[in-house]
């Protein structure tokens, strides 16, 4: 197998300035380059925080100028980026909620969620989910939040030749010992890498909780941020076996 690092980018999001929340992820893409980081997931909606009574005043097409330093910065350094926004695929059209992939060749791919979390129907519509990304040996699956709470979401990605499952959600407190232990269990069942990269900071009401994370395809907690605060989940493999590392910025 060929070496590769991923991370999951536990950021901080304040909610609606999409420029402040710009310059956190380009420093989050600069720091996890001089840990070697291949891929990187940010949370859900992390350019504009969790905030679906925004969302609409926010929403922009994929190719909106409001990516470019992003997508510089992701070529300039070969990092793929994975950043959460609310999105219109068209005027007038329905809002997402997507992760824009910033290809580290300059390339730009969507994923929309796909299973919407109850009452944020008030706020957008379902995706329709898109493309895994290959990475020399390893195709990596791409989720938001509720996307995988439904088991069919995970199986699908591992009957499709995915070796690495990765989310970006909002994990409030309450629901972190449900939800952690859902992802944990879908990589035993279906040896997927699972990575989870959760709000490191209130965001939409809710208290997040942090702790973004890496299961092994064993289900082994290969790596989990402590608590709160901003911090790079690194999983990193040489030859057949991964390593976890976590950075707190």
């Amino acid at each position: 197998m060929t070496a590769l690092t991923l991370a999951a980018a536990q950021s901080v999001s304040i909610a609606g300035d999409v420029p402040a929340n710009i310059e956190r992820h380009l420093a989050l893409m600069h720091a996890a380059v001089e840990h070697g980081v291949h891929v990187l997931v940010f949370p859900e909606l992390s350019l504009t925080g969790y905030e679906p009574s925004l969302a609409a005043k926010l929403a922009i097409v994929p190719e909106d100028v409001v990516l470019v330093p992003l997508r510089e910065m992701a070529r300039e350094l070969g990092l793929t980026a994975v950043v959460g926004m609310p999105i219109r695929l068209a005027p007038g059209a329905g809002v997402l909620i997507a992760a824009l992939v910033l290809g580290a060749d300059g390339s730009l791919a969507v994923y929309t969620k796909q299973h919407l979390h109850p009452g944020e129907e008030a706020a957008f519509v379902p995706g329709q989910g898109g493309a895994a990304l290959d990475i020399g040996d390893d195709r990596i699956a791409l989720a938001v939040c509720a996307d995988f709470s439904h088991a069919s979401h995970p199986r699908q990605a591992a009957e499709a030749g995915a070796t690495v499952y990765a989310s970006g959600v909002l994990i409030s407190e309450g629901g972190y010992a449900t939800d952690s232990a859902l992802l944990q269990g879908y990589a035993a069942e279906h040896r997927l890498l699972v990575l989870m990269a959760n709000h490191g900071g209130p965001s939409g009401g809710y208290v997040c909780a942090g702790r973004s994370a890496i299961w092994a395809a064993d289900g082994r907690l290969l790596a989990a941020a402590a608590g709160l605060g901003e911090a790079l989940v690194i999983a990193r493999r040489e030859g057949a076996a991964w390593a976890g590392q976590v950075v707190a910025l």
